[in-house]
């Protein structure tokens, strides 16, 4: 049996937080699929009746037992996985994809919390923007790390020094 989520019939929303800390970003290791063992941004599906920001906090507290704030959005973009291939090895169904996400990342700050990798997550680290090339994420996750931290230094310019 498939899971909601594979072979959907309408696309899903899917939710993910960047958590910047002293310059570093928060990545986990999938534990399932789509991506699993492959290191990613935290986050999952959105449940209904739950806003974006409760949706973003939910997810990161059980893949890495931080509790954060969502602090602004940092992208909005869709990953569409095509069914793999049949047996025989030709081309599996086209017009059906196995997986189809539209995925709203959010620039999230730490507010507490016991870092722990959690639900979906398999291991967790903090990875410096020069380190992200090692942890061979997907070009979109790259993308928005990058923005995440990008984002964070504007933030940290910007706000005036705590007393």
């Amino acid at each position: 049996m498939t899971s909601k989520r594979e072979y959907p019939e309408h696309p899903l929303v899917g939710v993910g937080g960047v958590v910047v800390h002293e310059g570093r970003a928060l990545l986990i290791r999938r534990g399932g699929p789509p991506l699993q063992g492959e290191w990613s941004i935290p986050g999952g599906m959105l449940e209904v009746g739950e806003t974006l920001a409760e949706g973003v906090a939910r997810e990161l507290a059980e893949e890495t037992g931080l509790n954060v704030g969502v602090v602004e959005l940092i992208e909005v973009f869709e990953r569409i996985f095509p069914a793999p291939p049949n047996a025989d090895g030709s081309p599996g169904d086209a017009a059906r994809p196995q997986y189809h996400f539209v995925i709203l990342d959010y620039l999230c700050e730490m507010r507490g919390g016991t870092l722990a990798a959690g639900s979906d997550a398999l291991d967790l680290v903090w990875a410096r923007e020069e380190e992200l090339v090692k942890y061979d994420l997907t070009v979109a996750a790259t993308r928005v790390v990058r923005k995440a931290l990008a984002m964070a230094r504007e933030r940290a310019a910007t706000q005036p020094p705590a007393l």
